[in-house]
């Protein structure tokens, strides 16, 4: 993540602080742009939220005018692509906050408004975008509740896997595994992209997550928080079929890559197959990683959507060094750990405990 080595010395400064217990400036930025959504996931109901009150572009620039810079910019949704102005807004991150690359989370169903996003943005920031894809032909569509998902996935791809040195991208799929079938379509999806020439990363569905509830109000999932429950039911043997076909494949990545796709995959398998909680590093939420919601809230995290305060109507030094953020960062420290990906990345790089893992037994 790190290629600016100007910003070695904080970055360093800030890995002592976290694993110390204690809490550092903001370095990763997760912004959900909107909880709009045009898919109908199974197991999300971003698109069941009432999307109101998103933040406007004049909004989103003064916000952006008082974060620090960042490694990385993370915008998300919903769906992201649905916000017309989503270009402006990459523009605004790149512009202020200055990110070592930008990264997208999207469905991939409008394929018009992200090839043209990726063909205008300023290229001088690279562009991660990473495409949901659940399954092959019907069982995609299953998952994402629409039944032209996978068509319109699969132009999606083939209108962007052949330029990515153009534009500066790495593309990207993620596979979020619901159940078991979803488990035995791993294998199809990647032998069906290696034409491509793009990956297929893996991630498991949790059962629920408080910040994609469709019930109102700050909620926290204790079901999801210190253990890892699926969304779907599993046997072991699927489960370790389905972890030793990933290593495997993680194998022929590149050492940077293929550690943190490991790591991820070592917590999975111990949490699921060896009733063990590791790795289990501190975590970064309302730290090193703040998360932004469509209206300008602050959350805890994915799993405790209690906000501490509003980016639309206070400033981040007020918000940072309030009482509610002290608060709830007390509740950070004291929580048993989750393992989202979307969570434990950044906790793993701003704590040193990625690069600590690569001589542990595997």
């Amino acid at each position: 993540m790190l290629t600016d080595l100007r910003r070695l010395p904080s970055f360093l400064d800030t890995i002592l602080r976290n694993r110390n217990g204690g809490a550092a400036a903001p370095r990763f930025l997760t912004y959900i742009v909107t909880f709009t959504c045009n898919a109908r996931c199974i197991m999300c109901d971003s698109w069941r939220k009432t999307a109101k009150d998103d933040l406007e572009l004049s909004e989103i620039s003064r916000i952006f005018d008082e974060l620090p810079e960042m490694d990385a910019v993370r915008l998300s949704g919903g769906e992201p692509f649905v916000r017309k102005d989503l270009l402006e807004i990459a523009h605004l991150a790149q512009e202020k906050l200055r990110p070592v690359f930008l990264h997208v989370t999207t469905n991939g169903f409008l394929t018009n408004r992200m090839v043209d996003f990726c063909e205008r943005r300023d290229k001088s920031v690279p562009l991660k975008v990473l495409v949901s894809v659940d399954g092959v032909g019907d069982k995609h569509n299953e998952v994402r509740g629409q039944d032209y998902a996978w068509r319109r996935v699969l132009e999606t791809l083939s209108a962007l896997a052949p330029r990515c040195e153009e534009l500066n991208l790495e593309l990207a799929v993620n596979q979020t595994i619901v159940d078991a079938e979803g488990a035995e379509h791993y294998p199809k999806l990647r032998d069906l992209l290696k034409p491509l020439g793009v990956q297929n990363h893996v991630v498991m569905a949790y059962d629920t997550s408080a910040t994609y509830s469709a019930e109102d109000g700050p909620r926290v999932e204790r079901s999801g928080v210190g253990k890892f429950t699926t969304f779907g039911e599993f046997k072991r043997e699927q489960l370790r079929g389905l972890f030793d076909e990933i290593d495997r494949d993680i194998s022929g990545l590149a050492a940077s890559e293929r550690s943190a796709k490991r790591y991820y995959l070592k917590g999975i398998r111990n949490r699921l197959l060896n009733d063990a909680n590791s790795p289990n590093p501190k975590c970064v939420a309302l730290s090193s990683h703040i998360r932004l919601m469509p209206d300008g809230s602050v959350p805890t995290c994915q799993f405790n959507s209690k906000t501490v305060g509003s980016l639309r109507e206070t400033s981040l030094e007020t918000l940072w060094k309030g009482p509610e953020r002290q608060r709830q960062r007390r509740w950070v420290t004291n929580c048993p750990g989750c393992w989202a990906e979307c969570e434990i990345l950044p906790n793993a790089i701003y704590t040193g405990d990625l690069v600590a893992d690569v001589g542990r037994p595997r």
